[in-house]
């Protein structure tokens, strides 16, 4: 039975769960383990990604206030950032938009 499609770890983490024999998790279980770490941790890039984002907005929050007049480039800076998360989904993909 081949083993080099799953890393020792997810082998132990699906015997652990399913208390089954390490042969039992390589042929059932150990894909259902990788599909749900791999959903997890596209869900925590996400998150990192929204997190910096929504610092980088809280930053220029200030530029919206009532007595002020935003610039276009300040205007389409904010966009890009809230549209980041439509492009990327990951920080260490992100290509951020230079503050003006």
């Amino acid at each position: 039975m081949a083993t080099e499609n799953f890393t020792e770890e997810e082998i132990q983490l699906t015997m652990s769960a399913h208390s089954c024999t390490r042969e039992e998790a390589i042929s059932t279980y150990a894909a259902m383990v990788r599909a749900a770490r791999l959903e997890y941790g596209r869900e925590v890039n996400l998150k990192n990604l929204r997190f910096q984002r929504d610092r980088l907005l809280d930053q220029t929050d200030w530029w919206m206030m009532p007595d002020r007049t935003a610039t276009d480039e300040q205007i389409a800076y904010r966009q890009a950032l809230r549209d980041i998360t439509d492009t990327y989904t990951s920080l260490e993909d992100a290509v951020w938009p230079t503050k003006p």
